[in-house]
């Protein structure tokens, strides 16, 4: 599906200025319709939210649907898929959604994703998901600073003792 020049440039024109104006039920829904994402019904589009550039119409949000601060969505992932967040889905701040080629990733109705999820398959309806808390890898020995090379900073880490 091969798009004019102008067409990719107001679809990243008007996907910036989604970002940053306010009106997350408003202004940034008309915008984010006006580039081809498909919106059905009120929604919540908050600060900063990347819905996918080349491909919007390949996005699909459902009544109800609220993505926050930071959270992005790509529909094309090594080729053209789909992205469906069904009625009431959460997406917490810091998430990203990723499709890949052919396939059409589905987060449920009702379904609440935790911040800072990375989802590459469906999330069942009603479901909530996350990660379990932080765990320690390592001990650092080297601090990772402007002045560490990357590869000192790799060398320095020790096994964690309980």
């Amino acid at each position: 599906m091969k798009k004019s020049i102008l067409r990719r440039v107001f679809n990243r024109f008007a996907g910036k200025l989604a970002a940053v104006l306010p009106g997350a039920e408003s202004v940034r829904p008309f915008l984010h319709r006006l580039r081809g994402v498909q919106i059905h019904g009120k929604v919540f589009i908050g600060d900063e939210v990347y819905l996918e550039n080349e491909y919007p119409e390949a996005v699909t949000l459902e009544a109800g649907a609220q993505l926050c601060l930071r959270s992005i969505v790509i529909a094309h992932t090594n080729g053209l898929g789909r992205i469906v967040i069904k009625r009431d889905a959460f997406v917490g701040a810091n998430s990203v959604i990723s499709a890949t080629k052919g396939k059409t990733l589905t987060i449920g109705e009702g379904a609440v994703v935790s911040a800072g999820c990375v989802i590459s398959s469906d999330v069942p309806d009603h479901a909530l998901v996350g990660y379990a808390k932080p765990a320690i890898l390592a001990r650092v020995t080297v601090p990772l600073s402007n002045t560490v090379d990357y590869d000192k900073f790799l060398l320095g880490l020790r096994m964690w003792k309980k």
